[in-house]
C-alpha cells in the first residue's frame, strides 16, 4: 500500500527524512543491517513502513525505516522487523553452508547467547528444586514432578532461560526448515503455539544441561524473536532409545512430522549404535568390543529383526551421506522441495544405496579385518563414496550452476531460452529414471571386469570387494563416454523424450536399443559397454 505521507513530501523534505532515519539507524539498512552510504546508495534507497499499513501501521515518520532497495524488494516478510530477523537467519544459513549443513536449534541458541550453562537442581520423589545462580539469580524454585502413566517417565514443567537450553542433535538431528518464516510471523502476531519444547536431564550429579529434543522449530522461532526464556517439559532420566524410536516413528509410520529421508537414516544410524551399546552391556562385553556380527545383533534383539536390519542399513547410508569428503552432497536436495540441486535424496536412495549397499546382515564380526582395510562394510562405504566423488567431479563440479537450478528448464528451452551445455547435461543426467539406468550400467562395468578375469560375479556384494585401479579407470571412461552422448545437449529433444517424466523402462529401452518404446531414434546405436570403456 503506497504512502500518502511520502507522496506529499517535497524533494528537500524527503531528503531530510532520509537523513534523520539514517542517523536514527546508525547508518545501517534496517533489514540487512549493513551500511547505507547516502552518496553511493542515493539512487537505491527505499523508505518503507516498519509495520505495514494493511495491518494497522501508521503512515507517519515514527513508522518509517530506511533500507537498501534490493533488501526491501527481496524481503521475506512485509513487516520489516520480521524481514530483518529472517535476513539474519539467511546469513546464518550461508555461513553454515561451508560446513555442508543448515542451522539447527543449537546454532540459534549459540547466536542468541544461549546453551552455555548447566542447571543445578535437587530432586525428590515429588518435586525438583533449582536456581539460576549462573545468571546471578540465587532464588530457589520448586516445581512438581509428575509421572507419565504409559511410559513411566518422570517429568516437570519449568520456564527456563535460554542459557540453560541445549539442542540434542543425537535424538533430533533435524535442521531448521524453511517453514520457520511462517512460525516467526505467527509468533510476531502474538498468536501462541500451544506445544512446548520437550527436553531431558540426567539426575546423576545434580547438574545437567536441558537437552531439547522436540519442538525445536517453535523454540527457534521464539528465540529469533528475542525470547530469553522458554517453557519446557523436562523428562528426568528417560530411556534415550525410547525417545529416538518415538522420534523416528513420528516421522515415518505415524507421519506426524515431515522428516526427510536423510534425517530418518540419521536416526536409524543412532539407533544402530545404541543397539550395539545395549548388546555389549547385556552380554557382558567391554565398551569397545566389536567382535560380534550384524547377525548376532539381529538374533539377540528377538522380535526386532526387521528394525535392526533397517538400522544397520541406515548406518551404512548415513555414513556415506554425511561423510565430510562427499563431494556429491553439494548437488543433492535433501528436502525434496528445492529447485536448486539436480539430484533428489530419493534418487540417491533408489540408485546408489539400492544397487550398491548389500541389503542383508553380515555374519562376519563388525571389526573383521578393519585394520587391514578389508572390512566388507568399510570397503563398501569407501567405494560408494569414491564413486560419488568421481561422478561429482565429472558431471557437476564447475559444470552445474546452482544459481540457474532446475526449475522448468525444458519448458524454458521450448520458449527459446539458452543454457550452458554442461549445466543442461548435468540436469538431464540427474533425472531419477535416467540415473536409475545408467548407474546400473556402472555396476555392470565393474562386474564385467571380475567375470572377464574368470572370477565369480560379486553380484549384490559388488562394492564389498575392493576394486583394482583398472575397474575405476573403466568406470571413469564409461561415464565420460556416456556424458559425450549428443542427446544430453540436444535441445530438439526438449518437448519429446525430456518433455515429461518417463519411467525406468523407457530409458532402459533407449539405452538397450537406441530408440524409445514408441520407436523414436534417440541414440545412433545401443550402448555397448565394451566400446564405452575404451
Amino acid at each position: 500500500m503506497s504512502s500518502l505521507y511520502l507522496g506529499r513530501l517535497k524533494p528537500d523534505e524527503r531528503q531530510a527524512l532520509i537523513s534523520t532515519l539514517h542517523t536514527t539507524q546508525h547508518g545501517n539498512c534496517f533489514i540487512c543491517e549493513q551500511a547505507i552510504d547516502l552518496v553511493v546508495h542515493k539512487d537505491s534507497i527505499d523508505i518503507d513502513h516498519v509495520v505495514p499499513l494493511k495491518v494497522g501501521g501508521k503512515d507517519d515518520p515514527v513508522n518509517f525505516a530506511l533500507a537498501h532497495a534490493s533488501c526491501n524488494r527481496s524481503k521475506q516478510a512485509s513487516h520489516l522487523e520480521v524481514a530483518r530477523i529472517l535476513h539474519r537467519f539467511n546469513n546464518l544459513k550461508e555461513k553454515l553452508a561451508a560446513e555442508n549443513r543448515s542451522p539447527n536449534l543449537g546454532d540459534l541458541l549459540q547466536q542468541a547467547g544461549g546453551g552455555n550453562h548447566t542447571l543445578g537442581f535437587k530432586l525428590s520423589p515429588h518435586e525438583v528444586t533449582f536456581s539460576l545462580s549462573e545468571l546471578g539469580d540465587n532464588a530457589l524454585r520448586s516445581v512438581p514432578v509428575y509421572a507419565d502413566k504409559l511410559s513411566g517417565f518422570r517429568f516437570f514443567f519449568a520456564e527456563l532461560p535460554i542459557q540453560y537450553l541445549a539442542h540434542d542433535d543425537h535424538i533430533n538431528p533435524r535442521s531448521i526448515g524453511p517453514n520457520i518464516s511462517k512460525l516467526v510471523e505467527e509468533f510476531h502476531q502474538k498468536r501462541p503455539q500451544l506445544h512446548v519444547p520437550l527436553a531431558w536431564i540426567k539426575s546423576e550429579g545434580g547438574k545437567s544441561a536441558i537437552h531439547v529434543f522436540d519442538g525445536q522449530h517453535k523454540a527457534a522461532a521464539q528465540i529469533m524473536l528475542g525470547a530469553r526464556a522458554l517453557p519446557v517439559r523436562v523428562f528426568i532420566d528417560p530411556d534415550p532409545d525410547t525417545l529416538i524410536t518415538t522420534n523416528t516413528n513420528a516421522g515415518t509410520t505415524l507421519k506426524q512430522v515431515a522428516f526427510d529421508k536423510s534425517v530418518q537414516r540419521h536416526l536409524g544410524s543412532s539407533l544402530y549404535h545404541d543397539r550395539i551399546q545395549r548388546f555389549r552391556s547385556e552380554t557382558g562385553r567391554a565398551e569397545d568390543d566389536l567382535s560380534f556380527s550384524e547377525r548376532d545383533l539381529v538374533n539377540h534383539f528377538k522380535g526386532q529383526s526387521k528394525e535392526i536390519k533397517r538400522y544397520i542399513l541406515d548406518a551404512v547410508r548415513n555414513g556415506v551421506t554425511s561423510d565430510p569428503s562427499n563431494k556429491l552432497r553439494d548437488y543433492i536436495d535433501f528436502g525434496g522441495r528445492g529447485k536448486e540441486s539436480p539430484l533428489s535424496y530419493s534418487t540417491i536412495e533408489k540408485s546408489f544405496y539400492s544397487f550398491f549397499v548389500y541389503q542383508e546382515v553380515l555374519e562376519t564380526p563388525i571389526n573383521y579385518r578393519a585394520e587391514e582395510g578389508e572390512n566388507p562394510r568399510i570397503v563398501e562405504c569407501n567405494q560408494i563414496l569414491r564413486l560419488m566423488n568421481l561422478i561429482a567431479e565429472l558431471i557437476y563440479v564447475d559444470k552445474f550452476d546452482p544459481d540457474v537450478g532446475t526449475d522448468k528448464i525444458e519448458s524454458k528451452i521450448q520458449k527459446g531460452e539458452k543454457f550452458k551445455l554442461d549445466h543442461l547435461r548435468a540436469f538431464r543426467m540427474s533425472k531419477e529414471e535416467i540415473v536409475y539406468n545408467w548407474l546400473q550400467l556402472v555396476g555392470q562395468v565393474a562386474r564385467t571386469y571380475f567375470i572377464t578375469l574368470g572370477k565369480p560375479d560379486p553380484m549384490d556384494r559388488l562394492f564389498q570387494v575392493p576394486f583394482p585401479d583398472q575397474v575405476w579407470e573403466n568406470i571413469r571412461k564409461f561415464i565420460e563416454n556416456l556424458m559425450d552422448l549428443p542427446l544430453w545437449v540436444n535441445t530438439d529433444l526438449s518437448d519429446t523424450v525430456f518433455g515429461g517424466k518417463q519411467n525406468n523402462g523407457f530409458w532402459k529401452t533407449v539405452f538397450e536399443t537406441g530408440r524409445t518404446p514408441q520407436g523414436m531414434q534417440v541414440l545412433t546405436q545401443p550402448l555397448n559397454l565394451i566400446e564405452m570403456i575404451k
